[in-house]
């Protein structure tokens, strides 16, 4: 009996008291057993991520070259596909991509915007990137540039001095001859024919092109009449370009739209033809007449936010136009100007390609030429051209 009385203490019920000691001895015990072992814990736990980084090298050295690892996670992006039209100055060529890329990002003055890749004219902000496949120095736009190169001039008076660097040229013909390089020489249709005999034989000339050129520009400055534009009403235009231009489009030509001579004033002639034909352009048709960067800078912003394509300034020239048409006439000015607007058009990714005015009604410092002379305007040209091809 008395040894039961001893045992009757070490029978009672647990307190809660001593449940919790006891919880914290077991704590404490547990804590101190990982510190001894912390090292050797540290140890495993390496070993075990080396032998993944290791079955995953094992992996990749089993996969067939230029395939890609299967991914676990279904991807929301689909693949896009690209087309881009890689001109020469001999043939036109047609390349299909296939890219699930990440977005891109273009900058180009001052400004930035972010496009899908495979996105070939829809972005947002004053960047344009062309087409998935990279340019040249001169930016984006590799397959709506002839031989890649930005740089042209209008006119071939001046041919033979920038020949080996500008990548095309035309002189408002059907059929730019005389000349023979690598720059591509790029057909133009000027009018509808009724301005006066050289507008006719150019239409005719136009009409009689059997094969479909890599280029076409489109009408000569439509939206005014006389001194050297054009001047179509609307409908003839666009019933013209549906029955002559746009089946070229369909063959594989890249289009160019009508100039305007009205510049960012535009608004009355070609957002209404734009409307009426069959057949859009693909690259749109600027010509720049302004002694500013501010200037040239608005233009081009008018004509991408209101249109998203891709731009050629086949005619740009130092004029005061804040009053009327005054050409510059002061040289450091146009040399100043010259060096700005192939500055901008050069780093504009939106900007496909440009040329340097050499038409009429400029005065007798802008042209290239002068007496028969290369003049300093386009030495300064040539300058500013080189720096860049």
């Amino acid at each position: 009996m008395l040894p039961l009385l001893l045992l009757l203490p070490l029978l009672t019920p647990i307190t809660a008291s001593s449940h919790r000691n006891i919880l914290a001895r077991r704590n404490h015990a547990d804590l101190a057993l990982r510190a001894q072992h912390s090292t050797t814990m540290e140890a495993r736990m390496a070993r075990r991520a080396a032998g993944k980084r290791l079955a995953s090298r094992a992996a990749q050295k089993c996969r067939a070259k230029g395939s890609l690892p299967s991914l676990s996670v279904a991807s929301s992006s689909t693949p896009s596909t690209s087309t881009s039209i890689v001109a020469s100055s001999s043939s036109t060529s047609t390349q299909t991509s296939t890219s699930s890329a990440d977005p891109t990002t273009t900058s180009t003055t001052g400004t930035t915007s972010t496009t899908d890749a495979g996105t070939s004219q829809e972005t947002t902000g004053s960047s344009y990137n062309v087409q998935v496949s990279s340019g040249s120095s001169s930016g984006g736009n590799t397959g709506m540039t002839p031989n890649g190169n930005k740089a042209g001039i209008s006119g071939g008076d001046a041919f033979d001095y920038f020949k080996d660097h500008i990548g095309w040229w035309y002189d408002w013909t059907p059929n730019p001859s005389g000349h023979w390089g690598s720059p591509m020489a790029v057909p133009m249709l000027w009018g509808a024919g009724t301005v006066d005999s050289t507008d006719s034989d150019r239409f005719s000339e136009f009409l009689a092109i059997s094969s479909s050129p890599a280029y076409i520009i489109g009408f000569e400055e439509p939206d005014c009449y006389g001194s050297g534009s054009a001047g179509i009403d609307v409908s003839t235009a666009a019933g013209i370009w549906n029955n002559h231009v746009a089946p070229h489009g369909s063959a594989g030509s890249l289009l160019l739209s009508p100039s305007m001579c009205h510049q960012a004033a535009e608004t009355g002639w070609l957002q209404p033809f734009a409307q009426q034909i069959n057949r859009g352009w693909d690259i749109t048709n600027l010509h720049i007449n302004k002694n500013s960067a501010s200037g040239i800078q608005a233009d081009l912003d008018h004509y991408w936010n209101t249109y998203g394509k891709p731009m050629w300034i086949t005619e740009f020239a130092c004029v005061d136009d804040s009053t009327g048409f005054v050409p510059c006439t002061d040289q450091s000015e146009i040399n100043n100007y010259i060096w700005t607007a192939v500055q901008i058009f050069e780093s504009d990714s939106r900007v496909a390609g440009y040329a340097y005015s050499n038409g009429a009604g400029l005065g007798n410092v802008w042209p290239l030429m002068n007496g028969g002379q290369f003049s300093e305007s386009g030495q300064t040209y040539l300058a500013a051209v080189k720096q860049y091809h």
